[in-house]
């Protein structure tokens, strides 16, 4: 069985994906990749090389998206299957970019729980989402990796690279999944990156936003378990 590597999104760790673990690790060696040692996509996807095995199936989600697609653009030969989950390959908005700055000195100022739970996790979850456990999974992520980590994710995300070239150019076996509900990486985009990818299946979660392995463990199981199928 060809090994998995999950990426995790921004202060998120291997949680996000325990749904994902239980279910595929009965069968296949599964690997939730670190992603909070550096402050630039491309270092973030070396470090996931070096510790990956030598051909892997690759999934990310969010930020690990983006790190999955750099991953891909590094070593696309490593790289058996490549699944992205609610994510962006584009760079940074610069509308997105400004806000950045106030919100990693509200970070370093030590208001970084408070700005999450007040700003930034209420736009994760679709409205008929059961929030409470999954949005206490969040808080509790974010203060086991702090400022520190939130402040070198921040940068990464800054300026990360464009990646559409990297998507027109990876020929094996795809998958682009997304919440229908996700109001940071809308279906708008998943559209494009399935243009860019035109042998990739996309699918559309209804009633989940932009955390679909919490929210539809089931649905993102059951369309990670074809795409697994197809390597």
């Amino acid at each position: 069985m060809t090994p998995l590597v999950l990426l995790p999104g921004m202060m998120c760790d291997a949680r996000l994906f325990t749904p994902q673990v239980d279910y595929f690790s009965a069968e296949r060696a599964v690997q939730v990749a670190c992603l909070t040692r550096h402050n630039r996509v491309e270092e973030m996807a070396r470090a996931v090389l070096a510790v990956a095995p030598e051909r892997f199936a690759l999934a990310g989600l969010s930020m690990g998206g983006i790190v999955a697609m750099e991953v891909v653009r590094q070593a696309p030969d490593r790289v058996a299957g490549l699944a992205l989950l609610d994510t962006n390959p584009l760079a940074e908005d610069a509308r997105v970019k400004a806000g950045r700055g106030p919100q990693m000195q509200t970070a370093r100022e030590g208001g970084l729980l408070d700005m999450l739970v007040d700003k930034v996790f209420p736009n994760y979850l679709a409205i008929e989402t059961t929030q409470a456990p999954i949005l206490a999974t969040c808080f509790a992520m974010a203060e086991a990796l702090g400022a520190d980590v939130f402040i070198r994710q921040s940068e990464a995300l800054m300026h990360r690279p464009d990646q559409t070239e990297t998507l027109r150019h990876y020929s094996g076996p795809a998958m682009i999944l997304c919440g229908e509900q996700d109001r940071l990486c809308p279906v708008s985009r998943h559209n494009f990156m399935s243009e860019l990818m035109p042998h990739a299946s996309l699918h559309v979660i209804p009633a989940a936003g932009h955390l679909v392995s919490l929210e539809k463990p089931i649905e993102t199981y059951k369309a990670m378990a074809q795409w697994l199928e197809a390597l």
